[in-house]
């Protein structure tokens, strides 16, 4: 069997000390393979977005092992782990943490300027996330001028340009009207099932999460079930 994607082995996260002490994930594990559609579902509190800034080596667990592709995760510190983050994962969060101000084209090519990518093929892959997107006309645009959904298609062409393996979406469709939402989250599904990239979406919508491969369920820092979808034969 090939090497799953991400190997989760017994991770535990805490915050704060004493009384403050809360333990945000209890020793959970799992592995999640390549090119599968997980949702993390839980309600507020329950750790799945703790889980989520694990997952995406945005913070580290108190102990437990991730490997990303039989690579333990603690070994890598300083640059090589924001290399790695910028190279294998895409990230589009609720917020959509644009800055205003700058042309869409400056906010999809940031995760490239960070990598070092000269600024010709910066602006050649930005503009190819944005055909992708159907945005590629509003590149010179500034951002705080686009509509909800504009602005979620921006953050997916930011997600998108590195290439990644890995897109996380944590409440992606959270800010937007229904109809918007499908449309972003029928955007997600396709860059999961065409393009094979390895989708894991954080969420409380039942909706959403029924369209993944696979649902995690976690309550009180722990898994409380972790099925996969049923298909009609």
């Amino acid at each position: 069997m090939t090497t799953p994607i991400l190997h989760v082995d017994n991770v535990r996260k805490t915050y704060g000390r004493g009384q403050n002490r809360f333990e945000a994930l209890k020793g959970v594990s799992f592995d999640i393979r390549e090119g599968e559609s997980v949702a993390i579902v839980g309600k507020s509190g329950s750790g799945k977005s703790t889980l989520m800034h694990v997952l995406a080596l945005l913070d580290a667990p108190d102990s437990g092992q991730i490997l990303l592709e039989g690579t333990d995760t603690a070994v890598l510190r300083g640059s090589k782990l924001n290399n790695t983050r910028n190279k294998t994962f895409g990230f589009v969060f609720q917020q959509f943490f644009l800055t205003g101000n700058n042309s869409v084209l400056e906010n999809v090519i940031l995760p490239l300027k960070i990598a070092g990518i000269r600024r010709g093929e910066r602006k050649r892959r930005g503009i190819a996330a944005l055909e992708q997107l159907d945005l590629a006309d509003k590149a010179k645009n500034k951002a705080v001028n686009l509509s909800g959904g504009q602005k979620q298609r921006a953050v997916i062409a930011r997600a998108l340009v590195n290439n990644p393996r890995i897109i996380f979406a944590d409440e992606p469709t959270g800010n937007l009207d229904s109809n918007t939402g499908a449309v972003v989250e029928d955007i997600l599904f396709t860059l999961n099932r065409e393009h094979g990239i390895t989708l894991i979406v954080v969420t409380h919508d039942e909706d959403l999460a029924a369209r993944c491969d696979r649902r995690i369920v976690i309550k009180d820092g722990q898994i409380i079930d972790d099925s996969a979808k049923q298909v009609a034969a």
